[in-house]
């Protein structure tokens, strides 16, 4: 083993792990906190350790035949079969980028104390088109670079406030929250959900579609051939097959550790909360979103836009900013990927020789021109179905 080689082999692997922090996967994790507490835990690590085996499946795909898996796909099946599944591709992909791009426009939104509609910033995320075909063209390390830049923003703007239980504050949110650890032990690993309904299976179902992605697995395939592997060499592919397979444990289970927090401060913080309760708090701290919970007994819904309302309240304004950060830095590099591989998807199954700049603009327009129908007709405050929905189309 070799840490050098493992720093060669790193990045495919965190570009992929990305799709597992997207705004979906976060807001899929805090409303299953708050709807079922630590009860659809083991949900999370099965649906986690799944989809790392295929992730490997894909990588190693990649590294021996050389082929992206559309690429694969293309060669493997007819015309019908092949033009199904890339429809489902696309479907994936368009609901996926939804979720991402719909997460930085209501980051914008409450970064601009919500002077920039939704709209708008569904427009504004439509410039990370050109900043992807900026970092494209000096090569996939650059852009890789880039990546890590802004999971590093969310990483910092998430430690950077002790009290505020927001998805990147890890030992700190956890300490300050201080879960019931029986409780979380008997969520990682007992497969139950005692008095569960149907707002329970659905947050079940919807896991498993935030957490498994369909287009990551074409992703992660053709980002593995950026790494020169003499592939008439079975012991440099074995070696390859085992850092890319190192590194995807390691991106998978910082990711996978991430989620649990999530799920964990917004189960013990908010599980069972009613509307009066969360009303009084932000009518106490003078919260200019206070009537977005009505005082009734109603048990507490929350999304991406509500929980960054509710922290706002129970923490200060301060919390309320430091998520929208990382909401947005999260959004904005989900969105690349999933244009990357959408780049990928189209590439492959149809056999396109189109340029860069056709290609993804063509991919961007399919998957951003439902999202701003959504954005103009759709309040910022009612999403929360819409979200869960393409959880649960992306499980299936």
């Amino acid at each position: 083993f070799s840490f050098r080689k493992l720093w060669a082999f790193t990045g495919p692997g965190f570009l992929m792990s990305i799709a597992y922090l997207d705004p979906g996967n976060i807001e899929s994790d805090l409303q299953s906190g708050a709807v079922a507490g630590f009860k659809l835990l083991w949900v999370l690590m099965l649906a986690t350790t799944i989809g790392l085996l295929l992730q490997r499946l894909a990588a190693r795909l990649g590294v021996v035949t050389g082929l992206h898996l559309a690429e694969v796909c293309n060669r493997q099946y007819q015309k019908v079969p092949r033009i199904i599944l890339w429809l489902m591709v696309e479907l994936a992909i368009i609901g996926s980028d939804m979720q991402e791009v719909i997460g930085s426009a209501i980051a914008i939104n409450l970064l601009s104390v919500g002077k920039i509609p939704l709209w708008g910033g569904v427009l504004i995320t439509i410039a990370d088109t050109f900043v992807f075909l900026f970092l494209d063209k000096y090569g996939l390390r650059k852009l890789e670079a880039f990546f890590g830049f802004l999971i590093t923003i969310m990483a910092l703007t998430r430690a950077s406030r002790r009290k505020s239980p927001c998805f990147f504050c890890l030992p700190a949110q956890y300490v300050t929250v201080k879960p019931n650890q029986e409780k979380l032990l008997k969520g990682l690993f007992v497969p139950y959900c005692q008095d569960c309904g149907t707002p329970q299976l659905e947050q079940a179902v919807g896991i498993v579609g935030a957490v498994i992605m369909p287009h990551n697995m074409y992703l992660h395939s053709a980002l593995v051939k950026s790494r020169q592997v003499n592939r008439a060499n079975k012991r440099e592919v074995r070696e390859a097959n085992k850092y890319f397979f190192i590194e995807s444990c390691i991106a998978l289970f910082v990711s996978f550790i991430i989620n649990v927090f999530v799920v964990t401060v917004f189960a013990e913080a908010f599980f069972e909360k009613t509307n009066a309760d969360v009303n009084d708090v932000c009518v106490n701290a003078s919260s200019p979103h206070s009537s977005l919970f009505p005082s009734d007994n109603q048990t507490l819904e929350v999304d991406i836009y509500k929980g960054g309302v509710v922290l706002g309240c129970y923490f200060g304004p301060a919390a309320l900013y430091i998520w929208a950060i990382g909401i947005l830095a999260a959004g904005q590099s989900s969105t690349m990927t999933g244009t990357y591989s959408g780049q990928f998807v189209m590439e492959g199954f149809l056999n396109l020789r189109w340029s860069r700049f056709a290609r993804v603009l063509l991919t961007r327009s399919i998957a951003i021109t439902p999202t701003l129908f959504v954005a103009i007709f759709q309040d910022v405050e009612h999403l929360t179905g819409m979200n869960d929905f393409l959880n649960v189309l992306m499980s299936l």
